[in-house]
C-alpha cells in the first residue's frame, strides 16, 4: 500500500497540486503590471475551497440514499468521497466571476489551476501504474475464529475486499455495520475482516457485543497482514480482483458510499447487476 508515513500518498498529491497551482498563480501574476501576486494566490486558494466543498456536495448528492442512512457520514471526509469534476467546474465558475471586474487577475488564477490539475492528472496516472505492480494478495496462514487454518491468497478466484481492524481501534468499529451489510448486497465479492493482534477470544468477544454477523473473519496475532502489505494505521481496505491484483486502497475509515463507489468503478459489472437484482 502506498502511503507516506500516516498520510495516503492520494492525498499528499492533492496537496501538492494545490502547492504548485498557488505557485503558478504567484509566479504568472507577478509579471502584471503593480505584480497583484497577493490577490491572484488569494484567489486561487479561495478557488480551491469552494472546489473542494462543491465536489463533496457534489458526491453526497450522487450516493444521496446511502448518506440519508448516516446523515453523520456527511461530515467524515476522511472516506474521501468526492466528485472532482463538480469540484473543478465550481472552482472555474467562481473564479470566472470574482474576476469579473478584474480582468488582470483571471490570467494568472485559471493558469495557476490548470497547472494544479495537470499535475494532479499526472500524479494519478504514476500512481495507478504504482498500484498495478504491486504485490498480488498475500499468500499468508492465517486463522478462523475456530482457529482453523486458512491461507488468504485461497479467496483468489472471486473480487476481495481486504480489511485490516482490531476491536481497539474507534475508525475500524464504525465502519464494521458498512461491511456487514456489503457482505449481503455484494454476495459475490469475499469481504475479508482480518484482525491485528488480537486474540480470538477479543475479536470474538467484540463481534458478539455489537452484534455483528460478518462471514469471513481472520485472526492475525502477529500482524503479518500489516506487514505484507505495507499499511501504515488501521483501518485499511484493499481491493483485490478475481486474479489476486490491488486494484484499490483506502486508509481510513470507510462510508457505505465511498465502498459502493469504488466497488463501481474497479471490479466488473457482471458482479454489480448481479448484486443489483439481489
Amino acid at each position: 500500500m502506498i502511503s507516506i508515513g500516516p498520510f495516503s500518498v492520494r492525498l499528499v498529491a492533492v496537496f501538492l497540486a494545490v502547492l504548485l497551482a498557488w505557485a503558478v498563480a504567484r509566479m504568472v501574476a507577478k509579471r502584471l503590471p503593480d505584480s497583484p501576486y497577493k490577490a491572484a494566490s488569494g484567489m486561487l486558494l479561495d478557488a480551491m475551497f469552494v472546489g473542494f466543498v462543491a465536489a463533496r456536495i457534489g458526491y453526497i448528492a450522487q450516493w444521496w440514499d446511502e448518506y440519508a442512512q448516516s446523515p453523520m457520514s456527511m461530515i467524515f471526509i476522511g472516506d474521501q468521497g468526492f466528485s472532482w469534476w463538480v469540484g473543478v467546474l465550481a472552482a472555474l465558475a467562481f473564479v470566472w466571476w470574482r474576476t469579473r471586474s478584474i480582468r488582470a487577475l483571471r490570467r494568472p488564477v485559471l493558469v495557476g489551476v490548470t497547472a494544479g490539475l495537470l499535475a494532479w492528472f499526472a500524479a494519478g496516472g504514476v500512481l495507478d501504474l504504482l498500484q498495478r505492480s504491486a504485490p498480488p494478495l498475500p499468500a499468508l496462514t492465517l486463522a478462523t475464529l475456530d482457529e482453523k487454518p486458512v491461507v488468504l491468497n485461497s479467496y483468489t478466484g472471486r473480487p476481495v475486499v481486504l480489511n485490516l481492524w482490531a476491536s481497539w481501534c474507534p475508525p475500524c468499529r464504525r465502519e464494521m455495520p458498512v461491511f456487514e451489510q456489503a457482505q449481503v448486497q455484494y454476495p459475490d465479492i469475499a469481504f475479508v475482516m482480518v484482525n491485528q493482534g488480537e486474540s480470538a477470544q477479543q475479536a470474538r468477544a467484540f463481534l458478539e457485543t455489537q452484534g455483528l454477523q460478518l462471514k469471513d473473519v481472520l485472526l492475525d496475532p502477529a500482524s503479518q497482514t500489516m506487514q505484507a502489505v505495507a499499511s501504515r494505521g488501521l483501518p485499511t481496505t484493499l481491493f483485490f480482483d478475481e486474479h489476486g491484483r490491488l486494484v484499490d486502497t483506502h486508509l481510513g475509515e470507510l462510508s457505505m458510499a465511498s465502498l459502493k463507489h469504488t466497488v463501481s468503478r474497479r471490479f466488473a459489472p457482471s458482479q454489480q447487476i448481479k448484486t443489483d437484482k439481489e
